[in-house]
Parts: structure tokens; C-alpha cells; sequence
């Protein structure tokens, strides 16, 4: 068994390393831009419009109660529970062997550990809550596209091995799923046939996205 997670260990690190050392100019400022919280502020009130749009405002609400929910227990299971106790250094962290290895951008090395990646577990968390939510395919494959290139740009980053941003990923989906089950039991939330305007959301994510491709390229 620690031969085996060794191997683990030896194939996470192996992996990081191909990301974090495929870079350029662009591709540093563009990902430092992407893995930002603000710039995803647009993208969080055009998601609440739609909410608000095609749902009763009681139910809107609880929803979004549940979005704060899922955050929370992503985020506190991870860095409350799980990170004090496996203490797994971030990459870039000085006192890890490899950060000499590491390209770092914009001097940005994160915190001392980072396991689970919090990012991951928060982003997934809201991808997967909200597809549970609208469960429509096209909005459901951007969610999945957007949440994955977060998990990328830490990744690309050093401030993350790949085992961090998978086990991120499955912390923020069974938030997901647990708070969507609560909002379906004790909330009563039945799904519309439709959601309207649906558009909206997803065109201002692509916007943000082209957004930070013109910043970078210049």
C-alpha cells in the first residue's frame, strides 16, 4: 500500500509539473486572471437574475440559501477538517522540495497547504448545485467547462497538485448533492419545464472569458 501511494504521490507531482511548465506571458496572465474571485461577479448576479426570473421569490431565495450552503461545507470541510490533518504542502510552498521547480506567476505562491483545493471544492460545488438546479444541457456542459478550467489554473498556478483539485471536485459535489437533496425534501423545489433567458448567464461567462483573452493578449 505505501508503495502504491508513493506511486501516487510520484504521478501528482509528475502532473503538476507538465502543467505548471507548459507557460508563457499570455498564458500567466490570462490564468492568474481566470483563477480570480472577482472577476466572476458578473457571471454570480446574471445567475441570480435567472433564479429571481423563473422562480417564485421564496424558492429563488432558498436556492440561494443553498448555494451559500454548498459553499460553506465545501469550503470548511476542506479547510477546517481535511487540511489541518493531512498538512500537505502547496507546491509552491518554500518548504516543499519541488517549488524549485516550480514557475510562479506574479510571485503568487497561496497559502502553506493545500489539500483539498478549497477552489475546486467551491467552484464545483456552485457548478454542480446549479446544474441539479436547471439540468439543461447546454448550460450544464459550461459549467462543467468553466469549473474544470478553474480547477486548470491552479493547477498551472503551482498552487495545487491535480490530486488536490480532483478530491476538491468530489468535496464540492457531495455538498452539492446534499444541499440539493435538502432543497428538494424540505424546500418542496420543483423544477420548471423552462428556465428563461438562460442566456443570460452563460453569454456573460463567455463574455468574461473573451474579456480576459483581450487583457492578456495585450
Amino acid at each position: 500500500m505505501t508503495d502504491f501511494l508513493q506511486l501516487l504521490k510520484d504521478w501528482d507531482t509528475s502532473f503538476l509539473l507538465a502543467i505548471n511548465g507548459w507557460h508563457s506571458p499570455f498564458f500567466d496572465t490570462f490564468m492568474y486572471t481566470y483563477s480570480g474571485k472577482l472577476i466572476w461577479v458578473p457571471m454570480y448576479v446574471a445567475l441570480v437574475y435567472v433564479l429571481f426570473r423563473n422562480l417564485q421569490w421564496k424558492v429563488a431565495l432558498m436556492c440561494l440559501v443553498g448555494v451559500a450552503l454548498t459553499i460553506v461545507f465545501a469550503d470548511q470541510v476542506g479547510a477546517s477538517l481535511i487540511r489541518p490533518w493531512v498538512e500537505r504542502l502547496r507546491p509552491s510552498n518554500l518548504d516543499n522540495p519541488i517549488s524549485e521547480y516550480v514557475h510562479l506567476v506574479n510571485g503568487y505562491r497561496g497559502g502553506r497547504y493545500g489539500f483539498p483545493s478549497c477552489h475546486a471544492a467551491n467552484t464545483f460545488g456552485l457548478a454542480f448545485y446549479l446544474m441539479f438546479l436547471i439540468r439543461r444541457k447546454g448550460f450544464t456542459w459550461l459549467m462543467v467547462a468553466w469549473a474544470v478550467l478553474t480547477c486548470y489554473s491552479r493547477a498551472y498556478l503551482g498552487v495545487h497538485y491535480p490530486g488536490d483539485l480532483l478530491a476538491g471536485a468530489l468535496i464540492g459535489l457531495c455538498g452539492a448533492a446534499l444541499m440539493y437533496g435538502v432543497l428538494v425534501r424540505w424546500g418542496r423545489y420543483r423544477r420548471p419545464r423552462q428556465f428563461k433567458e438562460l442566456w443570460v448567464p452563460m453569454a456573460v461567462c463567455m463574455l468574461t472569458v473573451a474579456g480576459i483573452l483581450v487583457y492578456a493578449a495585450f
